[in-house]
């Protein structure tokens, strides 16, 4: 099956510091999206990438397919940002 290893696996962070956060992937992918999950249980949807570099704010992620990982970037962290952040991602079909 397919396999995702997210790191670091917890977090702790002080308000204005910045913090980067990493799935490594074992199969080659086509695009990949991340989420956090506020203390109440909301879901959140930060980004969908099929490559390259997205911004959104003080978040940045980025997907690179050849080498399978994605990260997400988090500057000037802030309160609001408290939560669970995960990704997920979309394989490609084997023939």
């Amino acid at each position: 099956g397919d396999n995702v290893q997210q790191s670091p696996s917890a977090l702790s962070l002080h308000e204005g510091n910045n913090s980067v956060l990493r799935c490594d992937f074992s199969n080659a992918l086509t695009s990949v999206q991340w989420f956090r999950q506020d203390p109440r249980g909301s879901l959140i949807h930060l980004f969908y990438l099929a490559s390259g570099t997205k911004e959104n704010g003080r978040l940045k992620s980025t997907f690179d397919s050849k080498e399978r990982y994605s990260t997400l970037h988090i500057s000037g962290a802030q309160l609001e940002d408290s939560g669970t952040y995960f990704c997920a991602a979309d394989a490609q079909c084997s023939q």
